[in-house]
């Protein structure tokens, strides 16, 4: 009896020892993994850059329902996301029911409109796991009127010879912008310089968010950023956008901190070429010029839209008409980082209140279509990176019309054509180009020939690739 009294001891005693390795292993969860890799310039270098309008992308308006659509962000190509101002708006001198999104009442808190801290991080998060970084938008040079530093540290701001605090002043007229609903920072209080780092030190330490988009990046000394970044840089790699170009005070210097800067001049252009009343040649000589002005370092940022413009200027069909997908193509084909602005991809035809709340139908067309032909393009191909090492850009010289802009792109082996009809008329051109290539849009075999004569329609483009 001894013996089976002992195999079954046994046998209880691995079982127990089994149950104990089993305790011991970690319970499976359903988790969405949030990891992504740093933020890099090779990332970088062939983003397509979003900007996200929270109170008019839905008609809930709230983190929540933004958050559902990142998927189809993610389908465009988008790399980068800008969210506009989620802070607190200031109900002091507001304009409008809802106010101003940079009229920042508290830095480091959430705005209840779009929902909770808890709910913005879940958005992060989700966007994190589709490979998508987030920056936000920082409202550096002023806030609202009913900020707590207005009451507490009025030296914070600047002040009129009353000594009363002021609201912005434009630096072209020494005249105010017009910006009642906010008042100006002073960067001379070197208190309130470090009150606002560690507020946007707290966003990437805390919420795990990816750099910012900094609002009238010129109204700040250069000083600031580089404390600034280095601080933001010991936490993470970050991305940094600045509203500026060369021409706005502080010039390439100002520029040269940050990794993407606007091409506001280059945007008004091309709705002058759009309306008929500049040529190719000027466009042409804007993009060379600006490949010698700002070199390949700083990344320019191409749009047809974004709030500002669409708000104040014009929808996209106001400002482009027809030629609203050829310069989406331009803006994706030549150096730089393009720009969606919420509701472009659903051919967004009205001006977005700014002070109300307001929203737009989303049916998906012919522009969502383009926008994942493209984004797909700018994200895989190595002739389209932007940057330092960036794909080449030379001018192909067409003959026998001036409407026509034809250009190569490449990089390693990689190689891209571009023919666009810039104009409401048709075209008939030659190209002294050979080569055989793939249309991107049908992947249809087109031969250029230098012996050719090629036909184009108002508005027409076709993009090559080998």
């Amino acid at each position: 009896m001894r013996k089976p009294i002992i195999f079954f001891l046994g046998l209880f005693i691995v079982s127990c020892q089994i149950k104990k390795e089993e305790a011991r292993k970690p319970i499976k969860k359903t988790i969405i993994e949030t990891h992504i890799e740093p933020i890099n310039n090779s990332i970088i270098s062939h983003s397509v850059l979003y900007e996200a309008n929270i109170r008019q992308y839905s008609n809930e308006g709230t983190f929540n329902a933004f958050a559902k659509d990142l998927p189809i962000l993610k389908k465009m190509g988008v790399k980068i996301l800008w969210m506009m101002p989620i802070n607190p708006i200031s109900s002091a001198k507001s304009k409008g029911p809802l106010g101003s999104y940079y009229a920042v009442s508290d830095y480091t808190k959430v705005n209840p409109e779009f929902g909770t801290l808890e709910d913005f991080k879940a958005l992060v998060k989700k966007a994190h796991s589709l490979g998508i970084y987030v920056i936000l938008d920082w409202v550096a040079g002023h806030t609202g009127w009913d900020h707590i530093w207005i009451k507490e540290n009025s030296d914070f701001y600047i002040k009129n010879r009353k000594g009363e605090i002021i609201d912005p002043i434009d630096f072209r007229t020494g005249k105010s912008f017009g910006w009642t609903d906010v008042a100006d920072l002073n960067y001379d209080s070197f208190n309130m310089r470090k009150a606002l780092r560690e507020a946007m030190v707290y966003w990437v330490k805390e919420v795990d968010i990816d750099g910012y988009r900094i609002d009238q990046a010129y109204a700040v000394p250069s000083e600031f950023y580089d404390k600034t970044f280095a601080a933001l840089r010991e936490v993470k790699s970050v991305f940094l956008l600045a509203e500026a170009d060369i021409y706005y005070p502080g010039g390439i210097e100002l520029v040269n901190k940050f990794d993407a800067t606007y091409d506001w001049s280059g945007h008004h252009l091309s709705k002058n070429l759009a309306k008929g009343r500049k040529s190719v040649n000027d466009y042409n000589r804007h993009l060379q010029n600006r490949l010698k002005l700002y070199g390949k370092k700083n990344i320019l940022v191409n749009f047809i839209s974004n709030h500002d413009e669409n708000s104040w200027n014009g929808t996209v069909k106001e400002s482009y008409g027809n030629a609203d997908h050829a310069f989406t193509v331009m803006n994706y084909t030549t150096p730089g980082m393009p720009l969606i602005y919420s509701g472009q991809e659903y051919d967004l035809n009205k001006r977005l209140r700014f002070f109300e709340k307001d929203s737009f139908p989303k049916i998906a067309g012919k522009t969502m279509d383009l926008l994942k032909q493209l984004g797909a393009l700018k994200n895989n191909h190595k002739a389209l990176a932007s940057g330092e090492n960036g794909g080449s850009f030379k001018r192909l010289n067409t003959t026998k019309n001036k409407q026509v802009y034809a250009f190569e792109r490449g990089k390693d082996g990689d190689t891209i054509i571009v023919i666009a009809n810039l104009s409401k008329n048709y075209a008939q051109f030659t190209l002294p180009y050979d080569g055989i290539f793939k249309r991107y849009q049908d992947f249809k075999v087109k031969q250029l020939s230098s012996t050719y004569q090629y036909d184009m329609k108002p508005w027409e483009f076709w993009i090559l690739i080998q």
